[in-house]
Protein backbone atom coordinates (compact mmCIF):
# COMPACT_ATOMS: atom_id res chain seq x y z
CA UNK A 1 0.00 0.00 0.00
CA UNK A 2 3.13 2.49 0.19
CA UNK A 3 3.49 2.52 -3.17
CA UNK A 4 -0.48 3.49 -4.07
CA UNK A 5 -0.96 5.41 -1.56
CA UNK A 6 0.15 8.32 0.09
CA UNK A 7 -0.89 9.08 3.80
CA UNK A 8 -1.80 5.47 6.22
CA UNK A 9 -3.82 5.96 9.25
CA UNK A 10 -3.85 3.13 12.13
CA UNK A 11 -6.11 2.95 14.87
CA UNK A 12 -4.08 1.14 18.04
CA UNK A 13 -5.09 0.92 21.43
CA UNK A 14 -3.71 1.51 24.61
CA UNK A 15 -2.56 -2.08 25.15
CA UNK A 16 1.11 -1.20 23.23
CA UNK A 17 1.98 0.51 26.62
CA UNK A 18 3.48 -1.84 28.66
CA UNK A 19 3.17 -0.38 32.02
CA UNK A 20 -0.88 -0.01 30.97
CA UNK A 21 -2.74 -0.62 33.45
CA UNK A 22 0.10 -0.50 36.33
CA UNK A 23 1.26 3.11 35.11
CA UNK A 24 -0.25 6.43 34.12
CA UNK A 25 0.52 6.55 30.01
CA UNK A 26 1.35 9.04 27.53
CA UNK A 27 2.27 9.13 23.95
CA UNK A 28 6.11 8.63 25.19
CA UNK A 29 5.48 5.91 27.66
CA UNK A 30 7.28 2.45 26.46
CA UNK A 31 5.81 0.21 23.95
CA UNK A 32 5.64 -3.85 24.02
CA UNK A 33 7.86 -5.45 22.10
CA UNK A 34 6.61 -6.03 18.32
CA UNK A 35 7.39 -7.65 15.30
CA UNK A 36 6.24 -6.07 12.24
CA UNK A 37 6.95 -9.55 10.29
CA UNK A 38 4.96 -12.21 12.73
CA UNK A 39 2.21 -13.70 11.82
CA UNK A 40 0.64 -15.49 14.95
CA UNK A 41 -1.30 -18.09 12.61
CA UNK A 42 -4.42 -17.35 14.86
CA UNK A 43 -7.11 -14.75 14.69
CA UNK A 44 -8.34 -15.88 18.07
CA UNK A 45 -8.67 -13.08 21.17
CA UNK A 46 -5.58 -13.18 23.24
CA UNK A 47 -5.45 -10.53 25.73
CA UNK A 48 -2.01 -10.99 26.02
CA UNK A 49 -1.13 -11.02 23.12
CA UNK A 50 -3.06 -7.87 21.73
CA UNK A 51 -0.59 -5.44 22.83
CA UNK A 52 2.81 -6.44 21.23
CA UNK A 53 0.86 -8.01 17.96
CA UNK A 54 -1.04 -3.96 17.74
CA UNK A 55 3.02 -2.60 18.36
CA UNK A 56 3.82 -5.05 15.82
CA UNK A 57 1.39 -3.39 13.18
CA UNK A 58 2.74 -0.02 13.98
CA UNK A 59 5.85 -0.93 13.34
CA UNK A 60 5.40 -2.71 10.09
CA UNK A 61 3.81 0.52 8.89
CA UNK A 62 6.77 2.86 10.21
CA UNK A 63 8.81 0.73 8.02
CA UNK A 64 6.83 1.01 4.84
CA UNK A 65 5.23 4.59 5.54
CA UNK A 66 7.95 6.70 7.61
CA UNK A 67 6.41 9.81 8.54
CA UNK A 68 3.78 9.06 6.65
CA UNK A 69 1.25 7.47 9.25
CA UNK A 70 -0.92 8.80 11.78
CA UNK A 71 -1.43 6.50 14.78
CA UNK A 72 -4.65 6.49 17.19
CA UNK A 73 -4.13 4.54 20.56
CA UNK A 74 -7.69 4.62 21.85
CA UNK A 75 -8.99 3.38 25.16
CA UNK A 76 -11.98 2.03 25.47
CA UNK A 77 -14.51 3.03 22.74
CA UNK A 78 -18.38 2.95 23.71
CA UNK A 79 -21.64 3.31 21.36
CA UNK A 80 -23.73 2.54 18.68
CA UNK A 81 -22.92 -0.91 17.26
CA UNK A 82 -20.84 -1.73 19.85
CA UNK A 83 -19.70 -5.68 19.90
CA UNK A 84 -17.48 -6.36 22.66
CA UNK A 85 -20.48 -6.25 24.53
CA UNK A 86 -19.78 -4.26 27.61
CA UNK A 87 -21.82 -1.26 27.96
CA UNK A 88 -24.69 -3.30 26.42
CA UNK A 89 -24.16 -6.06 29.21
CA UNK A 90 -24.64 -2.97 31.87
CA UNK A 91 -27.57 -1.90 29.54
CA UNK A 92 -29.67 -5.21 29.88
CA UNK A 93 -28.52 -6.15 33.41
CA UNK A 94 -29.86 -2.64 34.64
CA UNK A 95 -33.58 -2.79 32.48
CA UNK A 96 -34.10 -6.14 34.72
CA UNK A 97 -34.08 -3.69 37.95
CA UNK A 98 -33.51 -5.47 40.89
CA UNK A 99 -30.67 -5.16 43.38
CA UNK A 100 -27.65 -4.42 40.63
CA UNK A 101 -24.08 -5.82 42.25
CA UNK A 102 -22.22 -2.55 41.13
CA UNK A 103 -18.39 -1.98 42.58
CA UNK A 104 -17.12 0.89 44.35
CA UNK A 105 -16.76 3.73 44.56
CA UNK A 106 -19.42 5.04 42.57
CA UNK A 107 -16.98 7.81 41.87
CA UNK A 108 -14.48 6.22 39.76
CA UNK A 109 -13.23 8.18 37.26
CA UNK A 110 -13.15 6.39 33.85
CA UNK A 111 -12.43 7.41 30.08
CA UNK A 112 -14.38 5.58 27.61
CA UNK A 113 -14.90 7.44 24.39
CA UNK A 114 -17.60 7.47 21.75
CA UNK A 115 -17.19 5.59 18.62
CA UNK A 116 -18.93 8.79 16.51
CA UNK A 117 -16.06 11.22 18.58
CA UNK A 118 -13.32 8.91 17.47
CA UNK A 119 -14.30 8.71 14.05
CA UNK A 120 -15.00 12.40 13.65
CA UNK A 121 -11.38 12.95 15.08
CA UNK A 122 -9.86 11.03 12.39
CA UNK A 123 -11.46 12.49 9.82
CA UNK A 124 -9.88 16.11 11.29
CA UNK A 125 -6.64 15.25 11.74
CA UNK A 126 -6.78 13.89 7.69
CA UNK A 127 -8.23 16.87 6.77
CA UNK A 128 -5.18 18.52 8.42
CA UNK A 129 -2.54 16.00 7.26
CA UNK A 130 -1.53 15.56 11.02
CA UNK A 131 0.56 12.36 11.31
CA UNK A 132 2.50 10.47 14.48
CA UNK A 133 0.85 9.58 17.75
CA UNK A 134 -2.46 10.73 19.53
CA UNK A 135 -4.04 9.41 22.83
CA UNK A 136 -7.71 9.11 22.46
CA UNK A 137 -10.02 8.89 25.84
CA UNK A 138 -12.55 10.81 26.91
CA UNK A 139 -11.17 13.83 29.58
CA UNK A 140 -9.47 12.14 33.05
CA UNK A 141 -11.45 13.27 36.21
CA UNK A 142 -15.32 13.89 34.07
CA UNK A 143 -17.16 10.80 34.13
CA UNK A 144 -17.41 8.20 36.88
CA UNK A 145 -18.51 4.86 36.72
CA UNK A 146 -21.65 5.27 39.12
CA UNK A 147 -22.30 8.40 36.57
CA UNK A 148 -22.34 6.09 33.88
CA UNK A 149 -24.48 3.24 35.70
CA UNK A 150 -26.97 6.25 36.78
CA UNK A 151 -27.53 6.91 33.24
CA UNK A 152 -28.03 3.21 32.29
CA UNK A 153 -31.14 3.55 34.93
CA UNK A 154 -32.22 6.55 33.48
CA UNK A 155 -32.53 5.50 29.59
CA UNK A 156 -33.53 2.70 30.41
CA UNK A 157 -36.53 3.89 32.57
CA UNK A 158 -35.27 1.18 34.90
CA UNK A 159 -36.26 1.13 38.85
CA UNK A 160 -32.55 -1.24 39.47
CA UNK A 161 -30.96 -0.43 43.10
CA UNK A 162 -27.50 0.32 42.67
CA UNK A 163 -25.76 -1.57 45.72
CA UNK A 164 -22.07 -0.78 45.84
CA UNK A 165 -19.97 -3.00 47.02
CA UNK A 166 -16.65 -2.45 48.16
CA UNK A 167 -13.48 -3.51 45.45
CA UNK A 168 -11.26 -5.88 48.13
CA UNK A 169 -13.81 -7.41 48.98
CA UNK A 170 -15.36 -7.88 45.40
CA UNK A 171 -11.55 -8.94 44.94
CA UNK A 172 -11.56 -11.20 47.85
CA UNK A 173 -14.61 -13.28 46.12
CA UNK A 174 -12.74 -14.11 43.29
CA UNK A 175 -15.36 -11.46 40.71
CA UNK A 176 -13.07 -10.94 37.41
CA UNK A 177 -12.19 -7.39 36.98
CA UNK A 178 -12.98 -5.68 33.36
CA UNK A 179 -15.21 -8.98 32.41
CA UNK A 180 -17.71 -10.13 35.25
CA UNK A 181 -18.11 -6.48 36.03
CA UNK A 182 -17.86 -4.56 32.55
CA UNK A 183 -15.17 -1.66 32.63
CA UNK A 184 -14.04 -2.45 36.49
CA UNK A 185 -10.59 -2.23 37.27
CA UNK A 186 -9.27 -1.33 41.14
CA UNK A 187 -6.34 0.28 39.57
CA UNK A 188 -7.08 3.82 39.39
CA UNK A 189 -4.04 4.07 37.02
CA UNK A 190 -6.18 2.11 34.57
CA UNK A 191 -8.05 5.25 33.65
CA UNK A 192 -5.53 7.66 33.87
CA UNK A 193 -4.44 7.96 30.15
CA UNK A 194 -3.37 11.40 29.48
CA UNK A 195 -5.41 12.73 25.66
CA UNK A 196 -3.63 16.47 26.48
CA UNK A 197 -2.14 16.59 22.72
CA UNK A 198 -5.26 15.13 21.42
CA UNK A 199 -7.20 17.98 22.81
CA UNK A 200 -4.96 20.61 21.90
CA UNK A 201 -5.40 19.05 18.24
CA UNK A 202 -9.15 19.59 18.89
CA UNK A 203 -10.33 16.33 20.07
CA UNK A 204 -13.78 16.75 21.54
CA UNK A 205 -15.86 13.46 23.53
CA UNK A 206 -19.45 14.25 24.01
CA UNK A 207 -20.97 13.04 27.60
CA UNK A 208 -21.23 9.75 28.17
CA UNK A 209 -24.57 9.71 29.51
CA UNK A 210 -25.35 10.81 25.42
CA UNK A 211 -23.19 7.36 24.63
CA UNK A 212 -25.44 5.66 26.91
CA UNK A 213 -28.93 6.65 25.48
CA UNK A 214 -27.58 6.32 22.06
CA UNK A 215 -26.66 2.75 22.88
CA UNK A 216 -29.58 2.06 24.34
CA UNK A 217 -31.72 3.78 21.41
CA UNK A 218 -29.48 1.76 19.20
CA UNK A 219 -30.44 -1.60 20.51
CA UNK A 220 -34.18 -0.85 21.56
CA UNK A 221 -34.76 0.20 17.85
CA UNK A 222 -33.15 -3.68 16.72
CA UNK A 223 -29.70 -3.25 16.39
CA UNK A 224 -27.66 -6.33 16.52
CA UNK A 225 -23.80 -5.97 17.05
CA UNK A 226 -21.59 -7.44 14.88
CA UNK A 227 -20.84 -11.29 16.05
CA UNK A 228 -17.63 -11.82 18.13
CA UNK A 229 -16.04 -13.90 20.41
CA UNK A 230 -15.41 -11.77 23.44
CA UNK A 231 -19.02 -10.73 24.08
CA UNK A 232 -19.69 -13.97 25.91
CA UNK A 233 -16.85 -13.15 28.49
CA UNK A 234 -18.68 -9.92 29.83
CA UNK A 235 -21.29 -9.87 32.60
CA UNK A 236 -21.83 -11.67 35.31
CA UNK A 237 -24.02 -14.86 36.22
CA UNK A 238 -27.41 -14.17 37.64
CA UNK A 239 -27.45 -16.44 40.34
CA UNK A 240 -24.08 -15.86 41.49
CA UNK A 241 -24.54 -11.89 41.26
CA UNK A 242 -27.24 -12.93 44.14
CA UNK A 243 -25.07 -15.22 46.10
CA UNK A 244 -22.37 -12.26 46.13
CA UNK A 245 -25.26 -9.12 47.16
CA UNK A 246 -26.28 -11.91 49.69
CA UNK A 247 -23.22 -12.34 51.04
CA UNK A 248 -22.43 -8.87 51.14
CA UNK A 249 -25.37 -7.99 53.02
CA UNK A 250 -24.49 -11.01 55.89
CA UNK A 251 -20.91 -9.41 56.10
CA UNK A 252 -22.25 -6.08 58.03
CA UNK A 253 -19.45 -3.92 55.81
Amino acid sequence: MADATSYFVFLSTISVYCGWPYEPVDESSLLWHGDPDLDPGTRRWDADAYGPLKVGCELAIRREFGERALFLRSHVILGPGEYVGRLPWWLRRIRRSGSVLAPAPASRSIQPIDVRDVAGFVLHLVERGRTGVYNVAAPRGRESYGGMLRACRQVTSSTAELVWVDEKWLVDQGVREWTELPLWRTLPTAWEMNVDKAQAEGLACRPLAETVGDTWQWMASGGIAVPHERHAEHGIDPQRERDLLNRWRASGL
